[in-house]
């Protein structure tokens, strides 16, 4: 069988995270989440720092025409003015999640993976959501000196920033069902179902 990804956009406190990496072990492929930073650091010799600068956040948008894309695929040289640019930055990720799509099985998180991938046949893609009380008990589970309102402000300032992200280099709403083959409410099945309907899923794609 030739190399197969699984991509995960999820919401803050659904689990995705976590159903990503038990699909990853039962399925014994790799499993890439923050370390493509690292890997896009080294590829491109630019500070690991700037790459985690602007991580799944923007905190100031660059001028783009609405419905377009900052993603173009393209890396500028080390000599180019913008070699450090947002736009780059993306664009170097982009390649190492392109080169690992080529060369290997995995479960990629977050990072635009889905749009980046989207010309692929051998790519699931996957949403993990659930309602913001769900999330809110996770959260707490993961910052115990959180209450439920600084858990819902935390939620609800991640998943701005993962949608502002999203629209900022694909152009797209991150929370649209057409960017997906499958969106999965985590709090109605728990995380082995998941787990379980995502495999199930990945044999009808691929057989």
């Amino acid at each position: 069988m030739k190399n197969y990804v699984i991509t995960i956009a999820r919401q803050y406190g659904s689990g995705g995270k976590t159903i990503g990496r038990m699909l990853a072990r039962e399925l014994g492929i790799g499993y890439h989440d923050k370390e493509l930073l690292v890997r896009a650091s080294v590829e491109s010799g630019i500070s690991a720092e700037l790459f985690a600068q602007v991580d799944e956040k923007i905190k100031k948008k660059p001028l783009i025409k609405p419905g377009k894309p900052l993603y173009t695929g393209e890396v500028l040289p080390p000599e180019s003015p913008d070699f450090t640019s947002v736009q780059n930055l993306l664009n170097y990720q982009a390649k190492v999640i392109r080169d690992l799509a080529q060369n290997e099985s995995c479960v990629i998180v977050g990072r635009c993976a889905d749009f980046i991938l989207r010309d692929l046949d051998n790519v699931l893609r996957i949403y993990v959501h659930a309602p913001i009380d769900y999330c809110i008990e996770k959260t707490i589970e993961l910052h115990p000196d959180f209450d439920a309102e600084e858990a819902r402000r935390f939620i609800q300032r991640t998943d701005k920033g993962r949608s502002d992200y999203y629209r900022c280099f694909t152009g797209n709403d991150w929370k649209n069902a057409d960017n997906y083959d499958l969106c999965i409410n985590s709090a109605v099945l728990g995380w082995d179902k998941c787990v379980s309907l995502v495999k199930s899923y990945l044999d009808i794609k691929l057989s």
